[in-house]
């Protein structure tokens, strides 16, 4: 049997969903907007009804004493209805304000929660916009639903009672032409609905071609592709506009729908009326009563009518940010687990098991040892596993099959937190945020003083040129950072990781897009980081590994070779091969009278 999620529930399970889910803290603002909604209908009621002893008593029977009793009725009334509608609107609007902030911080902490493999098969794009249309979607749905509950249906529910009241025979005109509107409405709102979710998907295309742009701007320029991409970026815009167009249209029906019915209604009604005034001679203070009635009547059954299909669109964001709250991170945090306690630092991989979803497994029953303290290098080909092997090590992903231990620890049982506590990553993909550069350094370790980081910055040689900065380390940095070249933010990132003062280090290509003078500078701040730590480096350039404890070949998800440099030389194999291609062109790209830029290696333990 299958079981019912999210994507199944029907508007009014979503509705339900959303004031629970918003009822903390916001009850008492629930409860003043029914109320100010119930004196919105009493006053409006009151408006209509008074007019029969105005047309009867004042103008009929002109008595001056009623006179000026009803002037001051009405002129209370009106005040009341205005204090009321001012009161309304403004809590209507502060509790959707509360509602989008309260689901933004909501989908973000759900967002952190859920592991790597998620953003690996989410776009950036989609998570943009439930994270901003979403949220905004979640505060138009609850303000649409009390302005129309406690405004439109309470307002009407009082003035199609002053007119059954008035007059029972002409009400029947109007409960007969009613649900025929509504049967037009309904058909509808199936159709936004469709349209309103394909609209989502077009706006996270032009989101996403945003962000392709900003990230892509100097290859779009250097390649003259300003415009293809902006041939891509119009049919993306034109496919918004369109469905836009459509659901605009489809409300737009709504109108003719209320206006052609609403004019029979009242056709009807005044040959009704008109019949009894002029034939049975009737006074016409009920009919003006019943009349004035029925055109406020008019106005909030319109918006009644028309608030399913701006409503229908704004539950599919509704359904939509529920799907990501509902969505179950795969990793288990361990929040109850024990730590990770680090002596030697000593990292094994038994008979592991692995694949990304979808895809060919990367391995098959791998078994390796990174030995304590020691300083192991993961070389092989492209697309052989060595990032995925870190990427397991900080349980970015969930294995198949095996284990992987720390100092005997199995990496699966404890605490997360405490796992991620005890390593320092440094990528060749530098990730700077929107902060200082001291604090974009001490976000390695949050409670470090301000000694500490500028310690970290000069052991990762980066001191100098922060202070060379206009303001030094208070110069706020993005992650796409200009004023900083690669070997600069490099060693922002490995400041960070020095910091960290973690006992394992991972290096992904720390050094792969550098120039020599920039590789230089970096190896001499990562002797810092590594120095009596266990280090797993990854690296195409064999230059940098020349000098590591242990070299192991990855081929396929293998292992095909272990040893130091000059063992793995001597074999003649992958290692020899990897090593003489690299090495050989170097020679022959080399100028005449030129020389082989200096190989700095990994200082061995």
């Amino acid at each position: 049997m299958k079981i019912p999620t999210i994507a199944d529930a029907g508007s009014i399970a979503l509705i339900k969903r959303l004031f629970r889910d918003n009822g903390a803290g916001l009850t008492k603002s629930y409860i003043l907007i029914m109320v100010l909604g119930i004196g919105i209908a009493a006053t409006a009621a009151v408006h209509v009804w008074i007019i029969k002893d105005v047309i009867n008593e004042v103008f009929l029977e002109r008595r001056a004493d009623m006179l000026f009793l009803l002037s001051g009725v009405i002129v209370v009334n009106g005040l009341v209805r205005g204090f009321t509608l001012y009161f309304s609107t403004l809590t209507i609007g502060r509790v959707g304000n509360a509602v989008v902030a309260r689901a933004q911080r909501r989908m973000f902490d759900h967002l952190l929660n859920l592991g790597v493999d998620f953003y690996s098969r989410t776009p950036s794009s989609d998570l943009v916009t439930r994270i901003s249309h979403n949220a905004a979607a979640a505060r138009d749905v609850l303000t649409t639903v009390f302005t129309s509950t406690a405004r439109d249906l309470l307002t009407l529910i009082a003035l199609i009672t002053v007119m059954i009241v008035q007059s029972p025979l002409m009400s029947l005109i109007i409960l007969v032409i009613g649900p025929i509107t509504i049967s037009g409405i309904v058909a509808l709102v199936k159709r936004a609905r469709i349209v309103a979710r394909a609209q989502f998907a077009s706006l996270s295309a032009v989101i996403s071609g945003m962000q392709q742009t900003a990230h892509g701007i100097r290859v779009i320029k250097a390649f003259n592709m300003e415009a293809a991409i902006r041939e891509r970026m119009a049919a993306s815009i034109d496919q918004v506009r369109l469905r836009s167009d459509k659901i605009v249209r489809l409300r737009a029906r709504s109108s003719p729908l209320m206006e052609v019915f609403g004019g029979l209604a009242i056709g009807g009604v005044v040959l009704f009326a008109g019949y009894q005034t002029i034939y049975l001679d009737m006074q016409p203070g009920a009919f003006l009563s019943f009349l004035a009635a029925m055109a406020l009547a008019f106005e909030p059954a319109r918006r009644l009518g028309y608030m399913q299909i701006p409503l229908e669109a704004g539950l599919v964001g509704v359904r939509l940010m529920f799907e990501l709250l509902d969505t179950k991170p795969t990793m288990e945090l361990n929040a109850d687990g024990p730590d990770l306690s680090v002596s030697s630092g000593e990292i094994v991989f038994e008979h592991i098991h692995f694949g990304y979803a979808g895809e060919t497994p990367v391995f098959r029953g791998l078994d390796f040892t990174a030995a304590g303290g020691k300083t192991t290098a993961l070389v092989g080909p492209s697309g052989s596993g060595k990032s995925t092997m870190i990427s397991l090590i900080e349980r970015f992903y969930n294995l198949e099959g095996g284990r992987i231990l720390i100092d005997g620890q199995d990496i699966a049982t404890v605490k997360l937190s405490s796992l991620h506590d005890q390593i320092a990553l440094v990528s060749q993909s530098t990730v700077l945020f929107t902060d200082t550069v001291r604090q974009n350094i001490r976000f390695g370790r949050p409670d470090a003083t301000d000694a500490e980081v500028e310690q970290a910055a000069r052991a990762a040689m980066a001191h100098d040129f922060i202070m060379a900065m206009e303001n030094g380390y208070e110069t706020v940095l993005s992650d796409e950072s200009a004023p900083l070249s690669g070997g600069q933010r490099q060693r922002i990132a490995i400041a960070r990781a020095i910091l960290r003062d973690a006992a394992i280090i991972l290096l992904d290509e720390a050094t792969s897009s550098l120039d020599s003078e920039s590789e230089h500078q970096i190896q001499l701040g990562l002797e810092h980081l590594i120095r009596g730590r266990t280090t797993i480096v990854i690296a195409h350039r064999l230059s940098t590994v020349l000098g590591a404890d242990k070299i192991a070949v990855l081929v396929d998800g293998r292992i095909v070779e272990e040893g130091c440099h000059d063992t793995l030389l001597a074999l003649g194999k992958h290692y020899a091969r990897f090593y003489r291609l690299q090495f050989e062109r170097r020679d022959v790209d080399r100028p005449r009278g030129g020389r082989t830029p200096e190989s700095v290696a990994l200082p061995a333990e």
